[in-house]
């Protein structure tokens, strides 16, 4: 493919000025315009160099009426009296490459959702949220209470809707059948773990019931052989296996949680989505799940923890993204955004910030 760029040298005739013109021209970053030819006799040379088109425009003696640009590889025929040929002696530069297509498929966005609005009574509690999420990041939604932390899970879990003119598509759907969407993403919040406390079940019951997207084995649930496995195993790397026969009303608080993460992943999922995952845990509990938090990531599971708590964010978190008043505050790479002025901001309050092994803590 090439472009045709005239040569600016009105004083050249057609000789072999041209030649040296064209030669010149050769370098692209060199100015260029049309030199006209008035006469035939030394333009047609020219007509077979791989790089040279030669453009026709019939002028009229007495005033100028030019036909349409002609592009030919021959002179044209005979003229009328009242008029006379001038030829455009043109090199064709090479236009660089045309960009060769990617042919990888694209990867669908976990999550991606464009201006949406979620009102709760008479409150907007996202306003005009835009957010996207690739699968296989790790990311951390930090904010202050009534920031929409709470309501934007509930918006990926499909128990809140948005109003007309938003778009909230994950993994690349806007339409999903709950059931069919539960497995895809394993979801973690304290309503959860409410419903998980009970004296009932245990721990292996527990977990088995993410198969099912529901709290407890009921009569109706076919628990194959695989699934058995399967629980075992994620039990196993968590490192609760002890607790598979123990009640749920007998665990403490982290243990509790530990179970209902192995719910959560026992159907493989695409993302953990955890929603203030250290509350009401005391110190060693808080260390063990970072630890458990850490191994999950490194396996390669997206994760999106929800938090105000800044030592939430494991080290294996890159990006931060800032929620409030329901809109997204700041987005980018944790250093920046957990600096003092962008948290203060956040806050509305003056803070500092420390950072020691890959956690970071504010007061």
């Amino acid at each position: 493919m090439t472009t045709a760029i005239g040569l600016s040298a009105p004083s050249f005739d057609g000789g072999d000025g041209a030649a040296t013109k064209i030669a010149e021209l050769q370098n692209p970053r060199q100015d260029v315009g049309a030199l006209l030819f008035e006469g035939a006799e030394r333009v047609w040379q020219w007509a077979s160099h791989p790089n040279v088109c030669i453009r026709s425009d019939y002028t009229c003696k007495k005033r100028r009426t030019p036909d349409p640009p002609l592009y030919v590889a021959r002179p044209p025929p005979r003229l009328a009296a009242d008029r006379y040929p001038c030829y455009t002696v043109c090199l064709a530069l090479p236009r660089a490459p045309a960009a060769v297509p990617d042919a990888r498929p694209r990867a669908v966005p976990l999550i991606d959702y464009a201006n949406v609005t979620v009102c709760r009574g008479e409150h907007t509690a996202l306003d005009r949220l835009h957010l996207t999420i690739h699968t296989g990041e790790h990311v951390a939604i930090l904010g202050p209470n009534g920031s929409g932390k709470s309501t934007l899970i509930k918006t990926i879990t499909r128990e809140c809707y948005p109003r007309l003119g938003g778009s909230m598509r994950i993994l690349g759907r806007e339409v999903w059948n709950v059931f069919e969407l539960r497995p895809l993403l394993g979801i973690v919040t304290n309503d959860l773990l409410d419903a998980c406390a009970r004296p009932f079940y245990s721990g292996i019951e527990t977990v088995l019931s993410g198969f099912f997207s529901s709290v407890g084995i009921w009569p109706n649930h076919h628990v194959t052989s695989a699934m058995e496995s399967r629980a075992a195993g994620v039990l196993d790397l968590l490192e609760a296996s002890h607790l598979a026969s123990r009640r749920m009303n007998e665990m403490s608080s982290g243990e509790v949680r530990r179970i209902v993460i192995a719910r959560a992943l026992v159907h493989d999922p695409k993302a953990l989505v955890l929603d203030e995952p250290t509350n009401s845990l005391d110190l060693r509990a808080t260390h063990e799940l970072h630890e458990m938090l850490r191994k999950i990531a490194q396996a390669g599971t997206s994760m999106i923890l929800v938090t105000h708590h800044l030592p939430d964010i494991i080290p294996e978190v890159e990006r931060i993204v800032l929620l409030k008043h329901g809109r997204v505050h700041g987005d980018g790479p944790k250093q920046q955004m957990l600096a003092p002025r962008v948290l203060s901001g956040l806050f509305d309050t003056a803070v500092e910030v420390v950072s020691r092994d890959g956690y970071y803590q504010m007061w």
